[in-house]
């Protein structure tokens, strides 16, 4: 089991690589997380929602995501609130004190997914969350010691050093734990290291010889493509970096505060002369070639934020002028005229005006769509929505909410969703075709319509056109295995399998 000293300190990263490490050396593997609190999810194969970390640790293992990998997942809506999955499916909206109580029914629910993925694999990598040393939530933990218990795993901890006070953390973490929970450490890591490391050695003498532990490996801080769920802050850095093109189109991104699912955007940045830029919160957007609004968790709460930031006036200036506005899910939504919420599903506003580019209404619903979903974008005659006429997608759908357009507007496209055989009516289309919205996650991964929509930008600005596909799985598993690469001349990987009796 992974563990970490905090929030972000790399477990999923270091799981991940741990996944292809096991997965290269001939072991069938799968990765475990009994509870995640992210809004970036995944729908699997058969409806079902888990923590986008784990279907990344999952292809990494070259398997199937499975809901059994992460039987709890938490989606904030509030700084108080979230609503609870279990077992891929709503449960329902509980805050956190609430939660807190309700914990030690789903150790019952944490146990059975556990075991019968155990049943299924000859290794399973467990994830922790957050730090194992917090001791006011000791009580029904069912995540960090709580699951080592359950799965009888021994632990590695890791710390990161790229943020400050590495051995403090790992030696406070320790020395925190009971007893019985510290015995489970065997070893430490320490992560996103840059510098030289001969600086570093007395540094790791001293803490092996107080904590009575190894440390296991000093991990580079690493630009290797991975799947976040958290926050975008790590692509963000990495987008930062490959930022220098003189002629590039602009694509710029809304941060909106529960941004949901911001890996929909990755493969655009596989493009050359592209320049993806996220907009930060109170920041204005200014001149883009391409807007995009996000998915979001809280559509209405997120919507007041952008009215507050001005966003909304910048949108339509933008979209007057004839720059590309996309809205996925949520962020279709906020494109549309009017937002309701006649049930209090997200709070106390039962509706809002929209941005109004998008001739739609929304009504947020008690019922939450998650479905895989391939389809083909209809015929149009104007902007960009014509140039991508007929170009085949596939994704998924994450929403509680039904759009209907309201007559002058245009369906964008036709969606079969998997396991049905109707093809249904998605999202929307403006007059000019430049401004378009859909309910459909991870459309950019699609070759050929992330091709084409990235030449329209180029053929506006007189740049070189795309010729090829861009494969986004390819990509991926490129990542995959340079990742593997650098944990395996970082770690003590013979240590490892030593501690995980291999």
């Amino acid at each position: 089991m992974i563990q970490g000293t905090g929030s972000s300190v790399g477990k999923s990263r270091i799981v991940t690589g741990l996944c292809r490490i096991l997965k290269e050396d001939g072991f069938k593997v799968a990765p475990f997380k009994a509870q995640n609190m992210a809004l970036n999810s995944y729908i699997t194969r058969e409806g079902l929602e888990i923590g986008r970390a784990q279907a990344t640790q999952a292809e990494a293992c070259g398997v199937e995501p499975s809901v059994l990998m992460n039987p709890v997942l938490l989606k904030p809506t509030s700084d108080k609130n979230c609503q609870v999955i279990i077992r891929g499916r709503v449960y329902g909206n509980l805050s956190a004190m609430d939660y807190h109580e309700f914990k030690a029914e789903l150790k019952k629910v944490v146990k059975e997914a556990y075991d019968e993925l155990k049943s299924q694999y000859e290794v399973i990598v467990i994830e922790g969350a957050g730090s194992p040393a917090e001791i006011n939530l000791r009580e029904n933990d069912l995540v960090n010691m709580g699951m080592a218990e359950i799965a009888g795993a021994p632990v590695v901890l890791v710390g990161d050093i790229d943020r400050g006070g590495v051995f403090a953390s790992l030696y406070g973490t320790i020395m925190l734990l009971e007893e019985k929970e510290r015995e489970r450490v065997k070893g430490v890591v320490i992560n996103k290291f840059r510098g030289d490391i001969k600086l570093l050695e007395p540094g790791i003498k001293m803490l092996e010889d107080l904590i009575k532990r190894p440390v296991l490996g000093v991990v580079p801080f690493d630009y290797s493509y991975i799947d976040e769920e958290d926050d975008p802050g790590f692509e963000m850095y990495r987008l930062k970096l490959k930022k220098g093109f003189r002629e590039s189109v602009v694509i710029k991104i809304l941060l909106l505060p529960h941004i949901s699912n911001f890996t929909d955007f990755v493969p655009l940045s596989n493009f050359e002369n592209a320049s993806i830029e996220y907009v930060r919160p109170g920041q204005v957007i200014g001149d883009a070639d391409a807007v995009i609004i996000p998915g979001t968790k809280n559509t209405i709460g997120d919507f007041l934020k952008v009215k507050e930031w001005g966003w909304d006036e910048e949108v339509k200036e933008l979209a007057k002028k004839g720059t590309v506005i996309v809205g996925i899910c949520g962020g279709f939504q906020m494109l549309g005229k009017s937002i309701k919420d006649p049930y209090g599903v997200e709070g106390d506003i039962r509706e809002i005006e929209g941005i109004g580019l998008l001739d739609v209404e929304t009504e947020v619903t008690r019922e939450k769509v998650t479905k895989k979903a391939a389809g083909h974008v209809l015929e149009h005659k104007k902007g960009l929505a014509a140039y991508l006429s007929n170009s085949p997608f596939e994704g998924y759908e994450i929403h509680m909410g039904k759009t209907l357009n309201m007559g002058a507007g245009k369906n964008f496209s036709l969606i079969k969703r998997k396991g049905e055989s109707e093809e249904l009516p998605d999202g929307a289309v403006d007059e000019t075709g430049n401004v378009l919205g859909t309910y459909v996650h991870g459309i950019f991964e699609s070759g050929e319509f992330t091709k084409r929509f990235m030449n329209f930008l180029y053929e506006r600005k007189s740049l070189k056109p795309a010729v090829g596909n861009i494969d986004f799985w390819k990509f991926k598993e490129e990542q995959f295995n340079n990742w593997a690469r650098i944990l395996r001349q970082s770690l003590d990987m013979g240590a490892i399998y030593k501690i995980m009796g291999l």
